[in-house]
């Protein structure tokens, strides 16, 4: 609370952050290359990381990623990974760092033992109304990857209504004091500020998206909000490797690695190493559970698709049962929504603005006719929202 009524100097944050990080075990890497992480702040969609990782393990970096739970309107990467069937998120260290070295990069729940003090702070957080600290934000996030043992860190703080800072002027100030506080604590760091008023893919729930990211992986589009966003990041995290000259010549090679099916392959070698099974990228489309029952979400109007709320878009898939609004709530991976449409669409009424894949006919049924809501559609034009609103180095 104390933090909260008097913000921290960034040197405090600093320590804050260090401290946090000490509490518990700090990993350490002996690898043939760069080691490096990206953090997401969360939005609806966002699969970006496992887009990420494989594309820049696949070009000689090594990506131990600790990430974590879907828990409210977000959806958490370890869900996602978790559609694959076989696949395990949570394994002990040495497995961990066979399957980093293996395949350059690995998506794993933290231990008890990484950033204890965060877990404690959290708690203490959640039920005295100081989540929402800028500087408490920074610690908690900041402790766990630099535990990991990580150097370069690429953020990715997400703004727009499906993002916890809705604001422009809020995200960039998260930015600047996650970018500040990496750069102090371990860097080098640097943040993009992205938009997330619509989802990063099509579609929302945990099997639909590790779907979307098999697209990305072997046909991607480059022109996607998921390629853009994977180049353009993992192009700033090479720059900070000292493995490209600049964030545009780095976002090159990434699409490069996409386009080449090298990041495809690094995907499927991490599944094999995990559980999964081993011919996951050639029979995805077999492999991920699928719900039984599929409704559309109808246009109540003809004209171009203005806005989406994309939380709650996101609370659809929680009402569901893809979600989870308490830790340890159960998920069903096969439910979701689908086939969303992009801002800018032009739509008749009665067209299909996304599919709702429900376990029930109730519950599909009654989603797909409040959906409709969510979506604004007027007459006339609307440019899409700006994909990259600024970078913070």
């Amino acid at each position: 609370m104390g933090v909260c009524r008097s913000p921290l100097s960034d040197e405090a944050r600093v320590a804050l952050t260090m401290a946090m990080r000490d509490s518990g075990k700090v990993l350490e890497w002996d690898l043939p290359g760069p080691v490096v992480d990206k953090h997401s702040t969360g939005g609806v969609g966002d699969c970006v990381s496992l887009t990420l990782g494989p594309a820049i393990a696949a070009l000689g970096a090594y990506v131990p990623m600790l990430s974590g739970r879907g828990l409210g309107h977000t959806g958490g990467t370890l869900d996602k990974l978790e559609a694959i069937p076989g696949l395990a998120t949570e394994m002990d260290e040495p497995r961990f760092r066979r399957v980093v070295a293996d395949a350059g990069c690995a998506l794993v729940a933290a231990s008890d033992g990484i950033a204890p003090a965060d877990r404690r702070l959290y708690a203490i957080r959640d039920v005295t109304s100081t989540v929402e600290s800028i500087d408490l934000i920074t610690a908690s996030i900041l402790s766990k990857k630099l535990a990991g043992g990580v150097g370069p860190l690429i953020l990715d703080v997400k703004v727009g209504s499906g993002a916890f800072m809705t604001s422009l002027a809020e995200a960039e100030k998260l930015a600047r004091s996650l970018v500040t506080t990496a750069n102090g604590a371990a860097g080098p760091a640097a943040a993009l500020v992205t938009d997330m008023n619509q989802p990063c893919v099509p579609s929302v729930g945990n099997a639909l998206e590790i779907m979307e990211v098999m697209r990305a992986l072997t046909d991607p589009e480059e022109d996607s909000i998921v390629s853009v966003l994977t180049a353009e990041l993992g192009g700033e995290l090479l720059r900070l490797a000292g493995m490209a000259e600049s964030g545009r010549e780095g976002a090159v090679e990434i699409l490069d690695s996409l386009r080449s099916g090298a990041a495809a392959e690094r995907f499927g070698r991490m599944v094999a190493a995990k559980g999964g099974p081993s011919d996951f990228v050639e029979r995805w489309r077999d492999r991920l559970p699928a719900a039984p029952v599929i409704r559309e979400v109808m246009a109540s109007r003809s004209g171009t698709v203005t806005a989406i709320d994309c939380h709650a878009l996101g609370m659809a898939v929680v009402r569901l049962g893809g979600g989870r609004m308490r830790k340890g709530d159960l998920i069903d991976p096969s439910v979701g929504i689908s086939g969303v449409v992009r801002i800018g669409a032009a739509v008749e009424e009665g067209d299909p603005l996304a599919l709702v894949h429900g376990a029930t006919e109730s519950a599909a049924e009654t989603l797909a006719s409040e959906l409709s809501a969510s979506f604004s559609v007027a007459d006339g034009g609307v440019s899409q929202p700006t994909l990259v609103h600024g970078t913070l180095a």
